[in-house]
């Protein structure tokens, strides 16, 4: 089994990476978007919890995805009109769409490619912008 993923911070955030601020588009209408980055640094850590200490190997990672809206723009949330632990408490603006994609990966031995256009049809993609929790 292989995990690629950007490790566990000291703040225990995990699986997240920094990527340059360049690597997400988003288009004025809200009706594209691209997230694209190369070779980003992860690591390959083969199991899922720290238990035993997994034994981590220096990856990269390589995406592109891109979606398009194909939905109506919906609207979903309460803000601030509900207390910051209720489930609402965010606001954003929502729509169903078409996602593609092309992912890869590689370490040491071994490496992986996805399909060049794999995509979001027999699945559910959404896009849209939203505020939560304590940045409202």
């Amino acid at each position: 089994m292989h995990d690629f993923n950007g490790g566990i911070r000291p703040s225990g955030l995990f699986w997240t990476v920094d990527l340059a601020d360049r690597a997400f588009r988003f288009t004025r209408d809200g009706r594209h978007a691209t997230l694209q980055a190369k070779d980003v640094p992860v690591v390959d850590s083969f199991t899922f919890l720290p238990i035993p200490p997994p034994v981590v190997i220096p990856a990269t990672v390589s995406f592109r995805v891109k979606w398009e809206a194909t939905g109506p723009l919906i609207e979903r949330g309460s803000g601030a009109a509900v207390p910051p632990t209720d489930r609402a408490a965010f606001l954003g603006r929502f729509r169903e769409a078409r996602a593609t994609g092309s992912f890869s990966g590689r370490e040491l031995g071994f490496s992986f490619k996805s399909d060049p256009e794999a995509s979001s049809d027999r699945g559910f993609a959404e896009l849209g912008r939203e505020r939560n929790g304590v940045f409202l």
